[in-house]
């Protein structure tokens, strides 16, 4: 008896009927070309039709030039969109999805950097992250937005879409408007609710217009903003009244927050799947006439399907999930649970690309971006079966096994280890990074369901790999700690004095629990990722006193585009843990650190000091694959073995590799 009862049965959103409750939500891609529609659009959102999702939110296409920053999104205001549109919905609607086009504006929540246009605003308030000083919208300006987005609904419903969402959320343009928080105005636009109702209702009215009856028009709002003195869910609610009101919407989208709490709006693993699911329940319970929407971190179609079970929603958004894998919806239909790929909200390729200005891509789906190269179906049978051995069981050597065991070779992965994963064993080991095994967990998986021979707790020697007489050769034996402490600060690039004294380790050391750590420990943070991070949230979290001392300006300093800073460091400070930016070790001396800071030059003594951690990058663990060079006919190697990088990296070249043999 299938699990689902609600998850994929049909519902009607307006006039349009959708197969099933599963959404994609609108989210940037960064795939647009000269700022329209390409053909990268095309296959990535085909992709998602043809898993078997039910509907999905185009990304944001912006309603006037002054909000369109990158040449990476869509000018929704420009007719020739028109065409890029067109070949999108007829890719969507060949695999029986729905396709939504969505229109907004940025606001204040922007920078003028690449228009050299002043932001708009409903008042002269600067938003709390990009800072810089919007313009007060006049009667003009704001006609001219009406104008926009009438434009853009026009130009959406010629391009062959089934319904278009108005963007009010997340503290853009309409929903600053809204709120009580950036919408300072004595006009009619601003005060009372209905004045701050104004710009909306026009809008809606301009839009219906423009689309007429026959299309689909919704509205995405946050349920709360989490903004002092901003929108409440008991303003929300009022909101989503009135908006019902109006006659002219067909659903309501509800999300959460604004750029003040950002990491909120696609929040990593830290925070639990369904956070926002009380806000659509909330709302829910006071618009009974319209379908209403959710999102919030739901990766597991069991949860889904209870989030309707409850009657929190009608439709539930999993994005991320499908992101990560496009086959979601048709794997749950079908019953093989085992075989999703589940995001592990990590956002190391999605929101943080984005964050960075580059198109997204996903760490454990390297055919994000790239579906029509490496999407499904495209992965062709080998001309000729092969043995293939691969060494190493981390990320890089799964996929590559994964792969190559699809395509029909033989198989046999060595791991040293008494467990798969790799370095991602270690990760887990920091509180709240728990999830990230669920990576591990379906590679294995699947390499058990094609019959791949794991030789696990086996460390691989040249000698044997010689006596396997494999046809091909695929190295992923990962990466080491590097402990000589490494720093650009000391001018001969030597390893650091003291690097090598019994109470200095790693991190690798601390989460595998083999270093005998003292109680007062000093961080040394050279990576600027999650090992020092990782390493002083363990020991904090064990009772031990931790400095970490960083030459970066922020500690964690390439997490600042993954959404983790605010539940790092909180995480962090309420355990104490003192963070010293901006300082280079020179040396270790005995149970004393010399540091000093890297732009004045002031030297620091840190006395009483139990235990070192060193977390200064890692080196290529490549000595197997050099003694291999020129022992096999065909050898390869993947991942941090080829030079340390992420598991996004790793997992790409693994996938590659096994397309290769």
């Amino acid at each position: 008896m299938t699990p689902f009862k609600h998850l994929f049965s049909p519902t009607k959103v307006g006039p349009v009927e959708i197969r099933n409750r599963i959404m994609s939500t609108g989210h940037a891609t960064y795939f647009a070309e000269a700022s329209l529609p390409s053909d990268r659009h095309v296959y990535y959102y085909r992709e998602r039709a043809k898993g078997g999702i039910g509907l999905i939110v185009m990304e944001q296409s912006c309603v006037t030039p002054n909000t369109l920053g990158l040449s990476g999104r869509i000018a929704g205001y420009d007719e020739r969109a028109i065409p890029g549109y067109q070949k999108i919905a007829q890719a969507v609607h060949e695999y029986g999805a729905v396709l939504f086009g969505q229109a907004g504006h940025f606001g204040r929540q922007a920078t003028s950097l690449h228009t050299k246009l002043p932001l708009w605003a409903p008042s002269a308030i600067p938003c709390s992250t990009n800072r810089e000083i919007p313009k007060a919208m006049e009667e003009e300006d704001i006609e001219l937005l009406i104008e926009g987005f009438r434009r853009t609904a026009g130009n959406l419903r010629e391009g062959g879409v089934d319904g278009i969402e108005i963007h009010a959320a997340h503290g853009y343009l309409l929903g600053e408007f809204l709120s009580p928080a950036s919408n300072q105005r004595t006009d009619e636009y601003g005060g009372s609710l209905d004045n701050r109702l104004r710009l909306i209702r026009r809008i809606i009215n301009a839009m219906r217009e423009e689309v007429g009856a026959g299309f689909a028009v919704g509205i995405r709002i946050s349920g709360d903003e989490l903004l002092p003195g901003g929108l409440t869910l008991s303003d929300t609610c009022d909101i989503a009244s009135r908006l019902e009101e109006t006659g002219g919407l067909d659903y309501i989208s509800v999300t959460c927050t604004t750029h003040f709490t950002r990491a909120m709006v696609v929040p990593p693993m830290y925070v639990p799947p369904g956070y926002m699911t009380h806000l659509a329940a909330g709302v829910r319970a006071r618009v009974s006439r319209m379908p209403i929407f959710t999102a919030g971190r739901v990766n597991d179609p069991l949860f889904a399907e209870k989030i309707l079970t409850d009657g929190h929603a009608d439709i539930v958004g999993m994005t991320r999930a499908c992101i990560c894998d496009p086959e979601m919806p048709n794997k749950a239909r079908e019953g093989r649970l085992d075989d999703i790929r589940a995001c592990i909200a990590c956002n190391t390729g999605c929101i943080s690309r984005i964050q960075q200005g580059t198109k997204i891509t996903c760490v454990q789906n390297p055919a994000v971006g790239e579906e029509q190269k490496l999407g499904m179906d495209t992965l062709e049978p080998a001309k000729r079966r092969k043995k293939v051995v691969v060494v190493g069981g981390g990320p890089a050597g799964l996929e590559a096994a994964r792969i190559c065991s699809l395509r029909g070779h033989q198989v046999v992965l060595y791991e040293r280890e008494s467990q798969l994963g790799g370095q991602v064993n270690l990760l887990v080991k920091e509180p709240g990074r728990e999830e990230f095994g669920d990576m591990i967990r379906f590679l294995h998986g699947q390499l058990r369901k094609q019959g791949v021979e794991l030789r696990v707790g086996v460390e691989a020697t040249l000698q044997q790999v010689q006596a396997d007489e494999p046809e091909a050769v695929v190295i992923a034996t990962g990466s080491l700690p590097d402990r000589s402490g490494f720093s650009p600060y000391r001018p001969d690039v030597s390893a650091m004095p003291g690097a090598d004294q019994e109470n200095v380790f790693t991190p690798a050391d601390v989460l595998s629990g083999t270093a005998m750590v003292g109680k007062r420990v000093v961080v040394i943070d050279d990576d600027g990722h999650h090992w020092g991070v990782s390493a002083a949230a363990y020991l904090a979290e064990r009772g031990h006193e931790v400095e970490v001392v960083t030459r970066f300006a922020l500690l964690g300093i390439d997490l600042a585009t993954t959404n983790e800073h605010p539940f790092l460091y909180s995480r962090l400070f309420s355990k104490g843990v003192v963070v010293s930016p901006s300082t280079a070790v020179k040396a270790i001396s005995s149970g004393t650190i010399i540091a000093h800071n890297v732009f004045s030059k002031s030297e620091r003594i840190i006395d009483g000091v139990d235990t070192v951690i060193l977390a200064c990058g890692r080196k290529a663990n490549d000595s197997l694959y050099l003694s291999l060079k020129g022992c096999v006919n065909e050898l390869y190697r993947v991942g941090d073995c080829v030079a340390p990088r992420k598991v996004d990296s790793a997992i790409r070249e693994g996938n590659l590799i096994g397309r290769t043999v």
